[in-house]
């Protein structure tokens, strides 16, 4: 590798064989994450179509989604601290197993018709802390596989397999198998999460994050910009030579990530724009099965297909991304991509036609996907290997923290505008809503991330050794 300051031991296989191309062990994590996908596709599908047999309440629909998403509230800095812990494709084998065990729950529930409302949203909850443990993980795993250089094309192939697994094959296979079965789509993903689980296990090495004791003194890296990132707060106390030495504890270690990403100009302002982001989009999308099956008219294979529509933009996104941020350039880029977002919604909130819906939902799979690939290898690239569990799951905690929030506030905002405006102004009102909100934020993004910013961080990380 060619950065210097990779602290831990990683022996993943493959040599001088990884330097050339992705190498062989990212294409091994490429199988698991896109057989993972294949199961994890067809149940995005079947949970709030399930959800929506047992109730037709927007409020408690988006409860259900609101228990799948809190975790992310809950649980983000503890993983984060896990994940730095502990061997991380490890940590990913055994969430492959949680999931089975979930979603397998869920299947014979359905089957014995046993199943209510609030014992899907214990699973949904379930789920999430897994989904969180092996998200956050699978993100700082990747850095170990592949050169800083190659991380926008290795985030890419992953992103477009994603999309391929998950919404051209997974979701319209998730409504055929829902069709067939109300059980069939989670027992399918029970079983795809196991087969993953193994493929990961094919990956050879230990993929743990260094512990290096930092020089005394050293803060949390709260510099000029506070690119660098620093090491942790210095031991207290005098230390013999002979005295092995001590990890600080893991609320330590999780404020020193904390303290990191606080002190980090550009990767702060981008976790708050994807919390703003995601809260809008997420309360706009808790009742999109309504909009589909009441305004769109949409029976469970129908709304299978829809759901998969972004994932013709997303497939490009992902073959493209690294090409376009070349192009145009990361800021010029991000702020289109907020402003196509907001376009997206506007036109689905006001069409009643499901063509011109997924047409338009095509070119916000374009727009995430893009997102993502250029958020997530600056990520990458930015912060230090031994705080990478960390800052990221401090990243994401404000970036997927405020999901919840929108669930429950997109479901409340149909509730209670139904009454006074109508079902189907309420089950409007969320997207339009969402449009509005993005156009500001589009506006903010132009302004608070230029270019100069991104550079400046990107060349102190370069100063320090790179990651």
């Amino acid at each position: 590798m060619t950065n210097g300051s990779r602290e831990h031991a990683v022996t993943p296989g493959g040599g001088a064989a990884q330097r050339q191309g992705l190498g062989r062990p990212f294409w091994r994590l490429w199988t698991a994450s896109t057989v993972a996908n294949l199961g994890q596709g067809a149940t995005a599908v079947a949970f709030p179509w399930l959800a929506s047999t047992l109730t037709d309440s927007a409020l408690l629909i988006a409860l259900v989604a609101m228990s799948n998403r809190l975790p992310w509230l809950l649980f983000s800095l503890p993983a984060g601290a896990l994940a730095d812990r502990l061997d991380r494709r490890l940590v990913m084998v055994w969430m492959c197993v949680v999931r089975a065990l979930v979603v397998g729950a869920v299947a014979v529930l359905v089957a014995v018709e046993a199943l209510s409302l609030p014992l899907l949203c214990l699973c949904a909850l379930a789920l999430g802390f897994a989904e969180v443990l092996f998200d956050n993980t699978s993100q700082v795993l990747l850095p170990a596989l592949v050169e800083r250089e190659r991380l926008d094309t290795a985030n890419g192939r992953l992103m477009a397999a994603q999309v391929v697994a998950d919404d051209f094959l997974a979701k319209p296979l998730g409504g055929l198998l829902l069709a067939l079965a109300l059980a069939a789509p989670f027992a399918f993903d029970a079983v795809t999460a196991l087969v993953a689980g193994g493929l990961l296990l094919l990956l050879r090495g230990t993929f743990r994050a260094g512990a290096a004791a930092p020089a005394a003194g050293a803060g949390p890296g709260l510099g000029a910009g506070g690119e660098r990132g620093g090491g942790a707060a210095a031991l207290p106390g005098p230390r013999s030579p002979a005295d092995p030495p001590r990890r600080p504890s893991m609320w330590a270690e999780t404020v020193e990530g904390v303290r990191w990403l606080r002190g980090h100009r550009l990767l702060r302002r981008l976790a708050i724009a994807l919390a703003i982001t995601n809260m809008v989009a997420q309360g706009a999308l808790v009742s999109y099965v309504l909009f589909a099956r009441e305004l769109l008219h949409l029976g469970p294979t129908g709304f299978a297909v829809l759901s998969a529509a972004p994932g013709i933009g997303a497939l490009v996104g992902g073959l493209v991304a690294g090409r376009v941020v070349r192009a145009v350039g990361r800021a010029t880029s991000l702020f289109l991509l907020v402003l196509i977002q907001a376009v997206v919604f506007a036109v689905a909130g006001l069409s009643s036609h499901a063509v011109l819906v997924g047409a338009v939902m095509s070119l916000l799979g374009l727009a995430v996907v893009l997102w993502n690939v250029t958020t997530v290898s600056l990520r990458q690239t930015l912060i230090p290997d031994r705080l990478l569990g960390r800052v990221n799951s401090v990243y994401r905690l404000l970036g997927w923290g405020t999901i919840p929030l929108g669930t429950a506030l997109g479901g409340l905002l149909v509730t209670v505008m139904e009454p006074h405006w109508g079902r189907e102004v309420a089950l409007r009102s969320p997207l339009l809503l969402t449009a509005v909100v993005l156009v500001a934020l589009a506006v903010a993004v132009r302004r608070g991330l230029p270019q100069s910013l991104i550079d400046e961080a990107l060349g102190d990380a370069g100063g320090a050794g790179g990651r």
